[in-house]
C-alpha cells in the first residue's frame, strides 16, 4: 500500500491511496459472498449460484461496488493509524479501480489548523464583583412572605399594604385618551417596591369605582443620544384587596426555606447566601466570557466552512428540541440558523484555539480520568463504573473534560481584576454628562466668539 497526504490548506488536507489487487483480495471476495445470498440465476436458486459463474455476469457490478466500501473503510483505518481526525465528514474525490490491477482513491477532509498562539496568558481581565444588598434580601423575604398571604376584598386604600385591580388608560398632556392605548383589569400590589411610586402615591384613599392619574418615564438612549418620553394614565379602580400576611412562625419559616429555616434570622441569612452564591456564579461566568472572548480575539482567524456549518447544525438540534419542549409554536428554523451563525463561527474558533493550547501546554486527559470519576459515580448511582465509563464515552465526556482542564489552565495563568460595578456605572454615566458632541458645540461658539 502507497498513501501520502497532500496539504491543500492550513484547514483542508487530501489523503492519496493506492493499492494492489491482492491487498484487497479478501474483502472482493467477501463483497462476492455478500451480493450472492440475494441473487438468483435461471436454473440456480437464490444463493446458490456458483461463484465463477457469478463473477462472469455480475463480476464487474460487484467490484466496482465493493471497491468504494474498501476505499471508504481503508481510508478510516489509515486516519486510526497516522491519527488523523477530520472535523468534519470526508469527501471521496477520486476514485479508480482496475479489476485484477489496482485501486486507488483520494479523499479530502479538513482539520484543526496549527495556530501560532499569542495573547493567552498574562491577562488581566475584568471580573464583576456583585454586593449583595440588604434591601434586595427584604424584598425577597416580602415576596416569599405574599406567595402565603390571603386577601380580604376593602372599599377603600388605606396604605400600601393593598392589591388593586384596574383599568388603565393613556391620555395626552391635553387630558384626552389615546386611542388604542388602554389596558383592562390590571393586577397592581401597591406593596412592591418596583411598582411606580406614583401609583402608590395617587392611590391612597381611593375607593373602588374611583380615578386616579399618574405619570410614567422612560428613558433610553440612541447612541450618545439620551431620549426621554413621559406617559401619562388615567386608572379606573375596579377591586380593591387587603393583604392579610400569614403567622410567622416556626412552620411558615420551614415551608418557605425547604426545611433549611426555622426563624426570620435564619431565613434571611439562607437568602443573603443564596444571593451571593448566585451573584459569585455570574460573576465567574462573566469573567470566563470576557477572557475566552479576549483569547480568540487575540488569535482570530477563518475556521473552516465545513467545521462551522456541524457546529451549527447541533446548535440547531437544540434549539428544535428546546422548543419542542417548552411546545413554542412557529419554531423559525431559518431564521434561527440565521442568528445562530456568529456564534456557531465563534464556537468554532474557541474549540481550535482550546485543543491548540491543549496541546501546546501539553495538557491531556484519558481514559483513566473517566475511571476514577466513574469510580466516584458508581458509588452514587449503583452503576457500574465500566458501564458508566462507556456512557462517558459516547456522550463525548473526554472532549469536555479537556475543556475543564484548559480552563483550569487559563484561569492560573491570567489576572482577574475585581471591580464594582455599581461604581463603573456611575463613572460612566458622569462620562457621558461630558459628550464629545457638548464640547464640539462649546469649542464651535468659541471660534465663532473670537471671529
Amino acid at each position: 500500500m502507497e498513501s501520502k497526504v497532500n496539504i491543500i490548506s492550513d484547514t483542508e488536507h487530501e489523503l492519496e491511496v493506492k493499492l494492489e489487487y491482492a491487498e484487497i483480495k479478501n474483502e472482493i471476495e467477501e463483497a462476492y459472498k455478500k451480493e450472492r445470498k440475494s441473487i438468483q440465476m435461471p436454473g440456480f436458486r437464490k444463493g446458490k449460484v456458483p461463484m465463477g459463474m457469478l463473477k462472469k455476469v455480475y463480476g464487474e457490478t460487484i467490484e466496482y461496488k465493493a471497491s468504494e466500501d474498501i476505499a471508504n473503510k481503508k481510508f478510516w483505518d489509515i486516519a486510526n493509524e497516522q491519527n488523523i481526525k477530520p472535523l468534519n465528514m470526508p469527501s471521496m474525490t477520486n476514485l479508480n479501480f482496475e479489476m485484477d490491477k489496482f485501486l486507488e482513491f483520494s479523499v479530502k477532509y479538513e482539520v484543526k489548523p496549527t495556530l501560532k498562539l499569542k495573547g493567552y496568558k498574562n491577562l488581566e481581565i475584568e471580573k464583576p464583583i456583585f454586593k449583595v444588598r440588604e434591601d434586595d434580601v427584604e424584598n425577597e423575604i416580602s415576596n416569599m412572605l405574599k406567595t402565603k398571604a390571603t386577601f380580604t376584598v376593602a372599599d377603600i386604600i388605606e396604605d400600601n399594604n393593598f392589591r388593586i385591580t384596574v383599568d388603565l388608560q393613556r391620555i395626552d398632556d391635553k387630558g384626552k385618551d389615546i386611542e388604542g392605548s388602554k389596558s383592562t383589569n390590571m393586577v397592581i400590589d401597591l406593596s412592591d417596591s418596583k411598582v411606580n411610586a406614583d401609583i402608590a402615591k395617587n392611590a391612597q384613599k381611593k375607593k373602588i369605582t374611583e380615578t386616579f392619574q399618574f405619570t410614567f418615564n422612560d428613558e433610553h438612549t440612541h447612541g450618545d443620544h439620551v431620549h426621554k418620553e413621559e406617559f401619562i394614565y388615567v386608572a379606573t379602580i375596579n377591586k380593591i384587596e387587603k393583604i392579610i400576611l400569614p403567622e410567622e412562625d416556626e412552620k411558615l419559616f420551614q415551608e418557605l426555606s425547604g426545611k433549611k429555616a426555622k426563624t426570620l434570622v435564619e431565613l434571611k441569612d439562607l437568602t443573603r447566601d443564596n444571593y451571593k452564591k448566585y451573584f459569585t456564579e455570574q460573576s465567574d461566568k462573566m469573567y470566563y466570557n470576557s477572557l475566552l472572548e479576549k483569547i480568540v480575539e487575540n488569535n482570530d482567524f477563518t475556521p473552516s466552512t465545513g467545521y462551522v456549518d456541524n457546529i451549527a447544525k447541533r446548535l440547531l438540534e437544540a434549539e428544535r428540541r428546546n422548543a419542542e419542549q417548552q411546545k413554542l409554536p412557529n419554531f423559525n428554523e431559518e431564521a434561527v440558523k440565521q442568528n445562530l451563525k456568529p456564534k456557531a463561527e465563534w464556537n468554532a474558533k474557541w474549540q481550535i484555539i482550546l485543543e491548540n493550547i491543549a496541546e501546546k501546554e501539553k495538557l491531556t486527559v484519558g481514559d483513566e480520568d473517566l475511571e476514577k470519576i466513574a469510580k466516584d459515580e458508581a458509588v452514587k448511582t449503583g452503576i457500574s463504573a465500566d458501564k458508566l465509563v462507556k456512557y462517558y464515552k459516547d456522550a463525548g465526556r473526554l472532549e469536555s473534560l479537556l475543556e475543564e482542564k484548559v480552563l483550569d489552565f487559563l484561569k492560573a495563568n491570567n489576572k482577574a481584576v475585581e471591580f464594582d460595578p455599581e461604581e463603573k456605572a456611575k463613572k460612566e454615566k458622569a462620562k457621558k454628562k461630558k459628550s464629545p458632541a457638548k464640547k464640539t458645540k462649546e469649542t464651535t461658539k468659541k471660534s465663532e466668539n473670537k471671529k
